[in-house]
């Protein structure tokens, strides 16, 4: 029997977490040993319908058997069961996420109903959190759904008859088909097509055998991560197959697991825009939170220290233990204290609690305010700032159940303030979270938070090769810049003698350390020097930031070099593009202070500005202030022209490793020849560390093997011959699924290579044959939306504009110039020749690719694949595929006929128009015609031709389409702006 999707997946997970193998005619006894078993029923055993989200029956019993009220009064269920059918209608209106939101609320427990004595108000219980064993666990597969249309999901995971979980399998045998192709399917297909199933959804799971990952509701599938295990020796996990997935599966899926997910780790955000979000745990933000709620609840060690690297999650993970810990019932309501160290990381932290909706958060700002609110016994979670500590009194609270979370810990051997802490807290459990790794010199920080019983002093960890291996974090590459203007070694070492780490500097400190090394200044901020960098900045930017549609963050040398950097950027750039953010004193003069002061609010707008793809800010210029506790990940690349060393460098290099749609990687650029000695740059206990940046010099040495590689699976293929038969001859090199997909398994690493590089010199050696391989790539990704196609990656702007140049292979234009019509389908037909058959399959998935938005011509695409599937595998005859290919071709011609008429009927006025009257509300103005001629004028007057292919047409249109809308205050409906872009992509 051969390995399907179906025998060797599917069926896997139902024997991993049920024990019942469907492969086996005999169906096999439960294994012993699962704890908390899931119970297999098929879809057709369930007493549902298709188009019943819930199986009514088992959640009535459930209802009964979990509230003593409507036992009594067993009608009361069919009152609930009304309301939540109610919430699943409702998604339709409300939207998903406010829909699960609404429902989690029910699932939780927070609901009540007026069912107890005189109609008092009792909570109403649907599954058990207390005593698992009171809850109906039921695996299904092939679970049928309707809504718009129907759909199968391949496993759903049900409690008391409500699906909680949905997965998707993925062959393991072809290696294009990867779990990427279960998660679309789910992210975009399911959840569209049936969003009341996902209306009660904890999690959804997506696995081809080799890999495991989960995501939340409307989560981007960048966003999904792999669920991990720790091994005993306290590493995580790191070996695949379907042994090692299994074990994941079982672990992350048992129902105590899922029920701690629901209950306690899913947050539901709101963004700056008033979207809403849902948030659930990555592995390590759920493993780190747990292991604090565990050692709390224990009561036996009373500090632990967690490093989680730069980037992977922390402000999260102290949301999730903090808001597990104030639930605990074995804590009789403790109070949590959050520790942070500066005021951009108050502002991050507070708004992370804030953001998602928290209950009984309180920010304080002075230690006075503090000892207020412990020595009123305040039951809540206190936000508060570190150094406030310095002025702590002994006792100030000897409660025991208080807790204390420390953001970036490794600072508190300022001062001695962990100490002050204990002295101030003495039962108190204290927890230290750093994202970089504690140097055992740092002595303070150990005895504060490090425990004797963890392995190598930390309660939990999380390096920089877990979270890159994760994709939790992206990796790191530095590029030294004009090396004639780095800096002497041994003149920076005597100017920073007396400061231990000039890491911690605020601006002002930054200042008094450059008036004191006069000539270090004089240096460092000599008119020559500053627009040499600047001139080198602004060329860099424009070559390799700006068309990705990322943005770069200064780091100069003090507060009066940010303005000499903004002056001389200025000659570059708009002066919109840039602004400084530094911190004013009172000894500065007024007109400086006047023009440069920010004050919070006013740096909130320019952060919120910065990550607007669509604002015109492209530069931030800072010393000290944002090298912290700033989340941007638009920030793809830091200049860099001051002195940082250890944790403050490695904070500062990992603004830019967050991840952002078609990122790959975070860029250094250096001026001031910190990465001259990358070891010394990051001195740290932890070996890893020094690995936590790459010289693109490593990279560039890289790029001939990988070309070599790539060449290699057309060896014997002449690259000089043009035209169709070159591509033909090109094509026929790699003619099966298996050689296409290990083609584009090479060409994506070439590809990543070559667009980190670009547009460096060494580029030009291979350009003939990158294009080359690019153009053929092109030729044969799978069109639309065919499986597998998630392998295949959208290419970087770099080559995508290499492709377009179009010198080498005219495949796109010999496709264009080869007419398709009635004639030429019907000769195919009566006189098959294997090279016009080639070309007509060519030339039709040129079509699809065309076309590749709309459902006609992805239905078209979908035939076509399967018919070169069946052809692959010798299941029709020549003659057969011939007769369908001719008859896919009449279908292709007809229905490109039908989208020219109707296009024909409608001018892009009179499109935007309809649209407009279609989505009108009480709140859109009356005067449609109006808003559609200014966009209308606006598009018309940006646009050119092919605009809607590249990056920066898009752009522009989009910015156009935003400031048409703005006039009318429309521009925050993001509904309305996504349909009008999408009708101006169509008709313009």
């Amino acid at each position: 029997m051969a390995f399907t999707e179906l025998n060797s997946v599917e069926h896997y997970i139902i024997h991993q977490i049920s024990g019942v193998n469907l492969n086996s005619s005999k169906v096999a006894d439960p294994k012993a040993g699962y704890g908390m078993q899931w119970l297999y029923q098929s879809a057709d055993e369930l007493p549902r319908g298709i188009n019943e989200v819930l199986v009514e029956s088992e959640l009535k019993v459930a209802l009964l058997r979990l509230n003593p009220e409507i036992n009594q009064r067993p009608e009361l269920a069919d009152e609930v069961i009304y309301k939540l059918r109610a919430i699943l209608i409702s998604v339709n209106q409300i939207g998903l996420v406010k829909a699960n939101e609404e429902f989690f609320k029910w699932l939780s427990g927070e609901k009540t109903m007026p069912f107890g004595e005189s109609n008092r108000h009792v909570p109403v219980r649907l599954l058990d959190f207390d005593d698992l064993r009171n809850n109906r666990t039921i695996v299904t597969n092939q679970f049928r759904i309707h809504h718009r249309e129907t759909k199968i999901p391949d496993i759903v995971l049900l409690i008391n008859g409500i699906p909680l979980v949905v997965g998707e399998a993925k062959t393991p045998i072809r290696p294009s088909v990867s779990w990427l192709d279960g998660a679309h399917e789910i992210h975009h297909i399911y959840e569209n097509a049936v969003p009341q199933l996902f209306v009660p959804n904890i999690l959804s799971f997506a696995t081809d055998g080799k890999e495991l990952f989960y995501g939340a509701i409307r989560c981007p599938l960048e966003y999904w991560a792999p669920w991990r295990l720790e091994s005993d020796s306290g590493d995580i996990a790191k070996s695949l197959g379907l042994t090692e997935i299994g074990k994941e599966l079982r672990d992350l899926l048992k129902p105590e697991r899922l029920l701690d997910i629901l209950q306690n780790f899913s947050l539901f955000t709101t963004n700056k825009k008033k979207q809403r979000s849902k948030v659930i745990p990555r592995f390590q933000q759920y493993e780190g939170a747990n292991k604090i709620v565990q050692r709390v609840i224990e009561g036996r060690i009373k500090k632990g220290l967690i490093w989680h690297f730069q980037g992977s999650g922390k402000s999260l993970l102290m949301v999730f233990a903090a808001q597990k810990l104030r639930r605990a019932t074995e804590l009789k309501s403790p109070t949590v204290i959050v520790l942070v160290d500066r005021t951009d990381l108050d502002t991050q932290i507070s708004g992370t609690f804030n953001a998602a909706d928290v209950p009984n958060v309180e920010t304080t700002d002075s230690i006075s305010e503090l000892q207020t609110l412990l020595e009123r016994d305040t039951r809540k979670i206190i936000i508060s700032m570190i150094h406030k500590f310095r002025d702590a009194k002994p006792n100030m609270n000897a409660r025991d159940n208080i807790i204390v979370l420390v953001d970036e810990a490794h600072r508190t051997q300022e001062g001695d303030l962990g100490r002050q802490m204990r002295a101030a807290l003495p039962n108190a459990f204290l927890f230290g979270l750093t994202g970089t790794p504690v140097n055992k010199a740092d002595k303070n920080t150990f005895w504060a938070f490090g425990a004797e019983e963890d392995q190598g002093g930390y309660l939990s960890r999380y390096t920089f090769h877990d979270s890159i291996r994760d994709e939790a974090t992206l990796p790191l590459h530095f590029e030294p810049r004009l090396v004639d203007v780095h800096v002497d070694k041994e003149a920076i070492d005597l100017a920073f003698a007396e400061f231990k780490d000039s890491a911690a500097l605020t601006d002002e400190e930054a200042d008094a350390l450059n008036r004191k090394s006069a000539k270090m200044a004089a240096f460092l901020k000599a008119p020559e020097r500053v627009a040499k960098i600047v001139a080198d900045i602004a060329g860099h930017f424009k070559e390799k930031v700006e068309p990705q549609g990322f943005k770069a963050m200064i780091v100069t040398p003090d507060r009066f070099a940010c303005v000499q950097y903004k002056e001389e950027l200025d000659k570059h750039f708009a002066t919109e593009a840039s602004r400084v953010v530094i911190s004013t004193s009172a000894n500065d003069d007024f007109e400086f202070k006047q023009k440069w002061a920010l004050d919070k609010s006013a740096q909130e707008k320019v952060v919120d500005e910065f990550n607007d793809a669509h604002a015109e800010l492209k530069f931030i210029i800072v010393t000290a202030k944002l090298l912290t506790g700033f989340d941007a990940p638009i920030l793809q690349t830091l200049y860099l022209d001051k002195s940082l060393k250890d944790h403050t460098l490695l904070q500062a290099i990992c603004r830019t490793n967050r991840l952002y749609p078609h990122k790959t990687f975070g860029r250094i650029v250096d001026y001031f020849g910190v990465f001259d000695d990358a070891a010394k740059a990051l001195e740290f206990d932890e070996e890893s560390v020094k690995q936590v940046i790459t010289n693109l010099s490593a990279l560039r040495e890289q790029l001939p093997e990988a070309m070599r590689e790539t060449l290699a699976h057309f060896a014997g293929v002449d690259r000089t011959l043009e035209g169709f038969e070159g591509l033909e001859a090109a094509q026929n090199a790699i003619n099966s699924n298996e050689k296409k997909d290990a083609f584009a398994r090479d060409f994506k690493y070439l590809s990543k290579l070559w667009e980190s590089l670009s547009p460096d010199n060494l580029l030009n050696l291979y350009q003939t044959d990158y294009k080359w391989l690019a153009q053929v790539y092109e030729s044969v990704k799978p069109a639309s939306d065919n499986i597998g196609k998630l392998l295949w990656l959208s290419l970087g702007a770099q080559t995508t504009q290499l492709i377009h140049e179009n010198i080498h292979v005219g495949d796109v234009h010999t496709l264009e110039e080869y007419v398709l019509d009635a004639d030429v389908i019907e000769d195919i037909f009566n006189h098959p020749d294997q090279k016009k058959i080639k070309q007509l399959e060519k030339l039709l998935v040129k079509r699809f690719q065309k076309h590749a938005d709309l459902p006609q011509f992805k239905k078209l695409s979908e035939l076509l694949e399967e018919l070169r599937d069946k052809a692959e595998k010798g299941l029709i005859s020549s003659i057969e595929f011939v007769k369908e290919l001719c008859k896919l071709a009449k279908e292709t011609l007809q229905a490109e006929k039908e989208l020219e008429e109707a296009l024909q009927e409608k001018s892009p006025q009179a499109a935007l128009t309809e649209l407009f009257l279609e989505l009108k509300t009480d709140q859109t103005p009356a005067v449609v015609e109006r808003i559609v001629a200014d966009i209308d004028a606006i598009v018309r007057v940006v646009r050119f031709p092919g605009w809607q292919h590249s990056t920066s047409g898009e752009r522009e249109v989009q910015k156009s389409l935003r400031k048409a809308l703005l006039k009318y205050q429309l521009h925050k409906d993001q509904a309305l702006f996504d349909r009008a872009y999408a009708y101006i992509k169509a008709y313009y």
